[in-house]
């Protein structure tokens, strides 16, 4: 059953045109991703959904709830994590929540919440004193401190080292076994790999896919590729002719094979037979990154 549901979301800034037509639903339960390059459109979105920014056309609903119309509600609901957000340096880890309790009528004990995301030590601690993980800790812990059955988390991870990227991830799976809803920012394709039910891919604006990350990942990329070095001469016409074959590329003195089905099987079979030895022989998967090139033209990192 749907919690989010955004249809023909747009938001413009003078002339530029920030989110073009973004429709998706979120099921309640899930972790859902929103998936793209820095400047896509993500955290406009994000940010109409939770009632920061006024949409310019198209409809939103929260819980049931339009974040304009019924932005306290949609606040009983919904807890965030902003892609950028900073506490004062002095005050201290137990002030700063116990303020955030104060805002809802049945908050979370916050005391409990610190226990449980690992902070229970430095509920004494000023914020300015806190590493990049702890401080993404607190974070979460705003965000949950109202007891919403949806926590929106942006760029959560950005800037952490890969443990407490890692650390910050179980945390994430913690949140939604606890029964909420998640809906991940992210540009980091590992992150979304592990951890998104479903992903919205978002580019210039626009979602250019749903899917699971393995639904994207069979539908949009290239299948798998045998690379290797040839220890003889390899006219690339024999494997070309494969019917398991998509692509041959060389690389220097290696070769990229790309296909479907047992390539493996088919590509060392016409080496045998050629009595041609391959060399640093490497089988590679298609993964999220191949899909994202495929769905936009683009490498994540551009």
């Amino acid at each position: 059953m749907a919690i989010i549901e955004v249809t023909d979301l747009v938001k413009r800034y003078g002339r530029t045109v920030a989110v073009d037509g973004v429709s998706f639903t979120v099921d309640e339960g899930e972790i859902f991703g929103v998936l793209g390059p820095n400047g896509a459109g993500k955290t406009t979105t994000v940010e109409c959904v939770e009632g920061l920014r006024s949409p310019d056309g198209g409809t939103i609903r929260v819980a049931g709830f339009d974040p304009r119309a019924d932005r306290a509600r949609v606040r009983e609901v919904l807890g965030a994590q902003l892609q950028q957000s900073e506490l004062p340096d002095r005050i201290r880890v137990g002030e700063a929540l116990d303020l955030y309790a104060s805002f809802y009528p049945d908050p979370a004990d916050w005391r409990d919440l610190l226990d449980v995301l690992g902070l229970g030590k430095h509920v004494r601690a000023e914020y300015r004193t806190l590493s990049g993980g702890q401080k993404q800790r607190v974070s979460i812990a705003l965000a949950l401190v109202g007891k919403p059955r949806i926590a929106v988390l942006d760029e959560l991870t950005t800037g952490l080292d890969p443990q407490a990227r890692r650390d910050t991830w179980s945390l994430v799976e913690q949140v939604r076994d606890s029964g909420v809803t998640v809906v991940l920012v992210t540009h980091f394709m590992e992150e979304a790999e592990r951890l998104c039910d479903r992903l919205a891919v978002i580019d210039a604006g626009r979602v250019v896919a749903i899917d699971t990350p393995a639904g994207l990942v069979e539908k949009n990329s290239a299948g798998q590729r045998v690379r290797f070095r040839p220890t003889s001469e390899l006219d690339p016409e024999l494997l070309r002719v494969l019917p398991e074959v998509t692509g041959v590329e060389r690389h220097g003195p290696q070769f990229v094979v790309s296909g479907t089905g047992n390539l493996l099987h088919a590509v060392t079979s016409v080496l045998a037979r050629n009595q041609i030895t391959a060399a640093e022989l490497r089988v590679e998967q298609g993964d999220l990154d191949d899909a994202f090139l495929h769905l936009t033209g683009k490498a994540l990192s551009e």
